[in-house]
Protein backbone atom coordinates (compact mmCIF):
# COMPACT_ATOMS: atom_id res chain seq x y z
CA UNK A 1 0.00 0.00 0.00
CA UNK A 2 1.42 3.38 -1.02
CA UNK A 3 1.07 6.26 1.42
CA UNK A 4 0.39 9.71 -0.01
CA UNK A 5 2.44 12.54 1.40
CA UNK A 6 0.51 15.49 2.78
CA UNK A 7 3.56 17.58 3.63
CA UNK A 8 3.09 21.32 3.06
CA UNK A 9 -0.58 20.94 2.23
CA UNK A 10 -3.22 23.04 4.00
CA UNK A 11 -5.13 21.35 6.79
CA UNK A 12 -8.45 22.67 5.48
CA UNK A 13 -9.79 22.43 1.95
CA UNK A 14 -11.82 25.40 0.72
CA UNK A 15 -13.46 23.97 -2.40
CA UNK A 16 -16.55 22.52 -0.74
CA UNK A 17 -17.10 25.64 1.37
CA UNK A 18 -16.68 27.92 -1.65
CA UNK A 19 -19.14 25.79 -3.60
CA UNK A 20 -21.67 25.88 -0.74
CA UNK A 21 -21.32 29.65 -0.35
CA UNK A 22 -21.56 30.15 -4.11
CA UNK A 23 -24.78 28.12 -4.22
CA UNK A 24 -26.30 30.21 -1.44
CA UNK A 25 -25.27 33.40 -3.20
CA UNK A 26 -26.51 32.16 -6.60
CA UNK A 27 -29.93 31.07 -5.34
CA UNK A 28 -30.55 34.34 -3.55
CA UNK A 29 -29.17 36.35 -6.49
CA UNK A 30 -31.46 34.57 -8.94
CA UNK A 31 -34.46 35.35 -6.74
CA UNK A 32 -33.73 39.11 -6.70
CA UNK A 33 -32.73 39.29 -10.38
CA UNK A 34 -35.84 37.51 -11.68
CA UNK A 35 -38.23 40.41 -10.96
CA UNK A 36 -35.90 42.62 -13.02
CA UNK A 37 -36.09 40.17 -15.91
CA UNK A 38 -32.43 39.24 -15.49
CA UNK A 39 -30.44 36.08 -15.04
CA UNK A 40 -26.87 35.98 -13.71
CA UNK A 41 -25.39 35.72 -17.21
CA UNK A 42 -27.33 38.86 -18.21
CA UNK A 43 -25.89 40.69 -15.23
CA UNK A 44 -22.33 39.66 -16.09
CA UNK A 45 -22.81 40.82 -19.69
CA UNK A 46 -24.23 44.19 -18.67
CA UNK A 47 -21.40 44.67 -16.17
CA UNK A 48 -18.74 43.90 -18.79
CA UNK A 49 -20.35 46.32 -21.24
CA UNK A 50 -20.45 49.08 -18.64
CA UNK A 51 -16.82 48.53 -17.70
CA UNK A 52 -15.62 48.44 -21.28
CA UNK A 53 -17.90 51.15 -22.65
CA UNK A 54 -19.06 48.83 -25.39
CA UNK A 55 -17.41 45.83 -26.94
CA UNK A 56 -17.17 44.07 -30.31
CA UNK A 57 -19.47 41.06 -30.26
CA UNK A 58 -16.64 38.55 -30.83
CA UNK A 59 -14.54 40.09 -28.06
CA UNK A 60 -17.55 39.93 -25.74
CA UNK A 61 -17.91 36.24 -26.55
CA UNK A 62 -14.25 35.71 -25.64
CA UNK A 63 -14.54 37.75 -22.43
CA UNK A 64 -17.63 35.83 -21.31
CA UNK A 65 -16.00 32.55 -22.33
CA UNK A 66 -19.17 31.60 -24.18
CA UNK A 67 -19.76 30.12 -27.59
CA UNK A 68 -20.67 32.78 -30.16
CA UNK A 69 -24.06 31.18 -30.83
CA UNK A 70 -24.97 31.35 -27.15
CA UNK A 71 -23.84 34.97 -26.95
CA UNK A 72 -26.14 35.84 -29.86
CA UNK A 73 -29.10 34.39 -27.94
CA UNK A 74 -28.06 36.23 -24.79
CA UNK A 75 -27.73 39.51 -26.67
CA UNK A 76 -31.08 38.95 -28.38
CA UNK A 77 -32.70 38.73 -24.92
CA UNK A 78 -31.00 41.91 -23.71
CA UNK A 79 -31.71 43.80 -26.91
CA UNK A 80 -35.40 42.80 -26.87
CA UNK A 81 -35.64 44.37 -23.41
CA UNK A 82 -33.88 47.53 -24.59
CA UNK A 83 -30.88 46.98 -22.29
CA UNK A 84 -28.23 46.83 -25.02
CA UNK A 85 -27.83 47.89 -28.63
CA UNK A 86 -25.80 46.29 -31.39
CA UNK A 87 -24.28 48.88 -33.67
CA UNK A 88 -22.18 48.52 -36.78
CA UNK A 89 -18.51 49.01 -36.05
CA UNK A 90 -17.26 52.24 -37.64
CA UNK A 91 -13.93 50.49 -38.36
CA UNK A 92 -15.45 47.37 -39.93
CA UNK A 93 -19.08 47.50 -41.10
CA UNK A 94 -19.27 43.68 -41.08
CA UNK A 95 -18.87 43.60 -37.30
CA UNK A 96 -21.11 44.72 -34.46
CA UNK A 97 -20.21 46.65 -31.34
CA UNK A 98 -22.44 45.95 -28.36
CA UNK A 99 -23.23 48.89 -26.08
CA UNK A 100 -25.19 49.32 -22.88
CA UNK A 101 -28.24 51.55 -23.27
CA UNK A 102 -29.34 54.14 -20.73
CA UNK A 103 -32.15 51.78 -19.68
CA UNK A 104 -29.60 48.98 -19.37
CA UNK A 105 -27.49 51.14 -17.06
CA UNK A 106 -30.50 51.87 -14.84
CA UNK A 107 -31.54 48.21 -14.67
CA UNK A 108 -27.94 47.22 -13.89
CA UNK A 109 -27.81 49.76 -11.04
CA UNK A 110 -31.07 48.37 -9.59
CA UNK A 111 -29.72 44.82 -9.87
CA UNK A 112 -26.51 45.80 -8.10
CA UNK A 113 -28.48 47.31 -5.21
CA UNK A 114 -30.54 44.14 -4.92
CA UNK A 115 -27.38 42.03 -5.03
CA UNK A 116 -25.74 44.16 -2.32
CA UNK A 117 -28.60 43.11 -0.02
CA UNK A 118 -28.02 39.47 -0.99
CA UNK A 119 -24.32 39.79 -0.24
CA UNK A 120 -25.12 41.38 3.13
CA UNK A 121 -27.40 38.46 3.90
CA UNK A 122 -24.95 35.74 2.86
CA UNK A 123 -21.83 37.40 4.31
CA UNK A 124 -23.57 38.99 7.29
CA UNK A 125 -21.36 37.23 9.82
CA UNK A 126 -18.24 38.98 8.44
CA UNK A 127 -17.31 42.53 9.37
CA UNK A 128 -16.17 45.06 6.75
CA UNK A 129 -12.47 44.27 7.21
CA UNK A 130 -13.10 40.54 6.85
CA UNK A 131 -15.16 41.13 3.70
CA UNK A 132 -12.37 43.19 2.16
CA UNK A 133 -9.86 40.47 3.04
CA UNK A 134 -12.13 37.82 1.52
CA UNK A 135 -12.55 39.90 -1.62
CA UNK A 136 -8.80 40.41 -1.93
CA UNK A 137 -8.09 36.71 -1.49
CA UNK A 138 -10.74 35.69 -4.00
CA UNK A 139 -9.44 38.26 -6.50
CA UNK A 140 -5.90 36.94 -5.99
CA UNK A 141 -7.09 33.36 -6.57
CA UNK A 142 -8.98 34.36 -9.73
CA UNK A 143 -6.00 36.27 -11.10
CA UNK A 144 -3.66 33.41 -10.28
CA UNK A 145 -5.89 30.94 -12.06
CA UNK A 146 -6.01 33.13 -15.15
CA UNK A 147 -2.22 33.35 -15.25
CA UNK A 148 -1.84 29.58 -14.81
CA UNK A 149 -4.38 28.83 -17.53
CA UNK A 150 -2.76 31.29 -19.93
CA UNK A 151 0.67 29.79 -19.27
CA UNK A 152 -0.66 26.26 -19.65
CA UNK A 153 -2.30 27.16 -22.95
CA UNK A 154 0.95 28.69 -24.17
CA UNK A 155 2.91 25.58 -23.17
CA UNK A 156 0.58 23.21 -25.06
CA UNK A 157 0.20 21.35 -21.79
CA UNK A 158 -2.23 18.55 -21.20
CA UNK A 159 -5.07 20.96 -20.35
CA UNK A 160 -4.71 20.70 -16.59
CA UNK A 161 -6.61 23.95 -16.17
Amino acid sequence: MVEHSVVNQPVHRSGALLDHLARRMRLRAESVLAPLGLRPRHLVTLTVLRQQGGCPQQELSDTLEMDGTNVVGLLNDLEADGLIERRRSPQDRRRHVVVLTEKGGHVLARAECALAAVENDVLGSLDDTQRETLYGLLQQAVNGTQVICTEAADDDSDGAC
